[in-house]
């Protein structure tokens, strides 16, 4: 079973960056569609932005334009640059395959505020 280690999570201000990582452990990593997907405090867990196994990305509204998915191959790495972040992307990220079926990882916690 492949395991999914995110990191990079934090606490930034308004309108601040944040680079996420996810490491998998496994080669038939660059197989899957990777996602990032985010737990807001209250809410469900939504997908914010997934990467096909040959690099085509897509994203959800409320992020297009701010947030950039790519991956590694080589590392097993999927990254998740967030630009211009907003109080609202406060929430726990996790990267998981797309469609989901792999066990969830602990998460990295993503925290914006002034």
């Amino acid at each position: 079973q492949v395991q999914l280690v995110e990191s990079g999570g934090g606490l930034v201000q308004p309108g601040g960056s944040l680079r996420l990582s996810c490491v998998a452990s496994g080669s038939i990593f660059r197989n899957y569609a990777i996602g990032w997907y985010r737990q807001a405090p209250g809410k469900q867990r939504e997908l914010v932005a997934r990467i096909g196994a040959g690099g085509a990305t897509n994203y959800a509204d409320s992020v297009k334009g701010r947030f950039t998915i790519s991956r590694d191959n080589v590392k097993n790495t999927v990254y998740l640059q967030m630009n211009s972040l907003k109080p609202e992307d406060t929430g726990v990220y996790y990267c998981n395959s797309y469609p989901r079926f792999l066990n969830w990882g602990q998460g990295t916690q993503v925290t914006v505020s002034s």
